[in-house]
């Protein structure tokens, strides 16, 4: 099998699959900013808890 040469000054860095817009937390300061985000019964902030619950699913992973 052939060697495989990898330019590693033209490869990208990982691309991160934590949600952008949502700030660095800890895993306690995300499930509780969830829980209030919950509590709150609005259909505004649907974008918000999905992106928590991804950031949550990312460590959990």
């Amino acid at each position: 099998m052939p060697d495989i040469q990898v330019d590693h000054a033209r490869t990208s860095p990982p691309i991160s699959i934590l949600p952008a817009d949502i700030p660095e937390l800890s895993d306690d300061e995300c499930v509780a900013r969830l829980a209030l985000a919950i509590q709150a019964h609005d259909s505004a902030r649907l974008n918000e808890v999905a992106a928590l619950i991804g950031r949550l699913a990312v460590t959990i992973e």
